[in-house]
């Protein structure tokens, strides 16, 4: 086969970009050869519960699926009934860049609230949560949450606890989507379940691509009452995969030892590293806190322009001229202090 891309070239567009982690492929190449029941009957995807179990709680119950845009609607639409609505972050990942999924998929109306730093709180909560038997009104009844959030910051066990405790007052549940939740568990240094199942959360989307998988994400109920239907809702929302245990085998090598954790202290570290090297560049303005493995800047325009020729990034806000960087499992120092010294070199050069 030819290698059509340089395979030392990184960049820090998104956790998305990274390749697959060797012990991950291993661990799809052990699972191959033979015959195993397919759709989630084999033997790699009956383990998998064990090992969600030991992370998340004995009533814990996984679904593996293809991508995060389905883990989120799969889950949601588990726990909504067609007049209900999910009260979320205006800035959360289902409201702005899951392509209108939950809306056009799942048919599940998303109640938006504006904040600050991508994190809701009770307060924000009450925003949204009224009209309770009110028949023009979409009903609300879940809270999703993402941790780490869209804008890089990262919820605590308490806060987590206290927006459970206030929806489950109101009669909600809460979702979170947790895409990035080992980097939120390790900038932490907690368990994972402290983050959901012992802080009150329903059902969570457990996501395993940006920390070292070749594809493949989980529905993870927590609370059996929360969701309903989810082995039928995966099957008629094409995420159920006929040759599962290679979904399987993969979260089985990032969670069965310490993979998960020792992936999102690199990128967590990298992040920290790359805020540290552009922080006191002329020029250069970090304006959100650097709380994971994503670090925001304000730059000037035509620097981005050139900068981005060299190395791939988005730019987040054109009217601001923020731009996100995003730190994987594999980035090194060496590509850090790279990426770095071509901005210092792009900004000398106004």
């Amino acid at each position: 086969m030819t290698v059509r891309h340089d395979p030392l070239l990184k960049g820090f567009a998104s956790d998305n970009y990274a390749g697959v982690h060797p012990e991950v492929l291993q661990a799809i190449a052990d699972a191959n050869g033979g015959h195993q029941i397919a759709y989630g009957d084999d033997v790699y995807t009956e383990a998998l519960q064990e090992t969600f179990r030991r992370h998340f709680g004995e009533r814990a119950r996984a679904w593996p699926v293809f991508n995060g845009t389905a883990a989120n609607v799969v889950s949601l639409r588990a726990m909504t009934a067609h007049w209900e609505a999910v009260i979320c972050a205006e800035t959360a990942h289902i409201n702005t860049d899951e392509g209108g999924a939950p809306e056009v998929a799942g048919g599940i109306k998303l109640l938006t609230v504006p904040t600050p730093d991508g994190k809701l709180t009770p307060e924000l909560i009450d925003r949204q949560a009224w009209g309770f038997g009110d028949v023009h009104r979409a009903q609300p009844k879940v809270v999703s949450i993402s941790n780490t959030t869209e804008l890089g910051t990262v919820y605590t066990p308490d806060e987590i606890a206290a927006i459970c405790a206030h929806a489950h007052d109101l009669g909600l549940l809460v979702h979170l989507d947790g895409s990035r939740l080992t980097n939120a568990a390790a900038a932490l240094d907690v368990p994972l379940r402290a983050l959901t199942a012992d802080a009150g959360v329903d059902v969570l989307s457990f996501g395993g691509t940006k920390i070292g998988l070749l594809y493949g994400e989980a529905v993870v109920v927590l609370n059996p009452e929360a969701a309903t239907g989810v082995d039928y809702i995966r099957k008629t929302f094409m995420q159920l995969s006929s040759k599962m245990r290679f979904v399987s085998a993969q979260f089985e090598a990032l969670l069965a030892g310490d993979l998960w954790l020792r992936n999102a202290r690199r990128a967590n570290a990298m992040g920290r590293r790359l805020a540290e090297a552009v922080r006191e560049l002329p020029g250069v303005e970090v304006p959100r806190p650097v709380e994971a493995n994503a670090v925001f800047a304000i730059l000037p325009k035509d620097v981005t322009a050139r900068l981005q020729k060299r190395f791939r990034f988005y730019t987040w806000n054109e009217a601001t001229g923020e731009v996100r960087w995003m730190c994987a499992w594999d980035t090194t120092e060496d590509d850090v202090d790279a990426f770095a010294a071509a901005l210092a070199e792009e900004l000398a050069a106004l």
